[in-house]
C-alpha cells in the first residue's frame, strides 16, 4: 500500500500545474498567439516548462503510488504526458507549437477533471 500523504502531495502539485497552465493560456485561441510576438514566445516557453514539470510530477505520482494509481484512471494516456515531458526537455528545438496548443486546449481540461476525481477518491 502506498503512502497516502505522498500521493496527496503529488496530486496537489499536479493540480497546481494544471491550474497554472489553464490560467496562463485562457486567452490563447490560435497558434499565432504563441508565435506572432515576443510575449507569445515567452508564454510558449513558460507553458513548455510547466508541461515538463507536469510530466515529472506524473512520473513521481506513479512512483509514490507504487504504480497502482494511474492504471485505475485509464481515460488518460499517462505515458503520453511523460513522453511529452521527455520530448520537450530533450528535443526542445523540435517542439511544435500546434501540438502544445492542442494539448493545452484539449488534453489539459480532461487531465484536470481526472486529477480532481483522483484527489477526491484518495482522500
Amino acid at each position: 500500500m502506498y503512502n497516502k500523504y505522498l500521493v496527496a502531495s503529488s496530486l496537489h502539485q499536479i493540480q497546481s500545474l494544471l491550474n497554472t497552465i489553464s490560467e496562463r493560456t485562457k486567452n490563447v485561441t490560435d497558434v499565432n498567439d504563441f508565435l506572432s510576438s515576443p510575449n507569445g514566445m515567452i508564454l510558449l516557453d513558460a507553458v513548455c516548462m510547466n508541461l515538463i514539470a507536469l510530466g515529472e510530477a506524473v512520473k513521481n505520482l506513479d512512483k509514490v503510488s507504487d504504480g497502482e494509481l494511474l492504471p485505475k484512471y485509464n481515460q488518460i494516456q499517462w505515458g503520453g504526458i511523460m513522453r511529452m515531458r521527455d520530448k520537450i526537455a530533450h528535443h526542445y528545438f523540435e517542439v511544435d507549437a500546434e501540438v502544445v496548443l492542442l494539448t493545452v486546449k484539449e488534453d489539459i481540461p480532461l487531465v484536470k477533471s481526472i486529477i480532481d476525481q483522483m484527489t477526491k477518491e484518495t482522500e
